[in-house]
């Protein structure tokens, strides 16, 4: 089992940054890619950005890629998102997700998800 923590949410302004943190513990030595997905009221989960350490690739929502970069010290227990010039629209709950390779974070069925973190962005 994999437990993630994220942290870093919360009330921001139009304009603002804001830094998540999302750390993992338990069996690490299993996670193959590592991201964050958003949600908010009323609107389905959607994918914000990855790490896929087997490939070295990352993976970033083209419409989010000007203003969130995700990052991470290869110690493949940890990521960070950073969002810049955030808006209203970006307001929602963000979690972390990490699995054993790309596949299984992106699958519905696999992987581990964190509690979420609360971004509310105010005009």
């Amino acid at each position: 089992q994999v437990q993630l923590v994220e942290s870093g949410g919360g009330p921001v302004q139009t304009g603002g940054s804001l830094r998540l943190s999302c750390v993992a513990s338990g069996l690490t030595d299993n996670i193959g890619a590592m991201g964050w997905f958003r949600q908010a009221p009323g609107k389905e989960r959607e994918f914000v950005a990855a790490i896929d350490w087997s490939s070295g690739f990352v993976y970033t929502a083209d419409y989010l890629k000007d203003r969130f970069a995700i990052s991470s010290d290869n110690l493949r227990d940890r990521a960070t998102l950073r969002m810049d010039s955030l808006t209203p629209d970006d307001s929602a709950v963000y979690y972390c997700k990490s699995g054993t390779n790309m596949a299984a974070l992106r699958s519905n069925n696999a992987g581990s998800w964190g509690q979420g973190t609360q971004v509310t962005v105010s005009s």
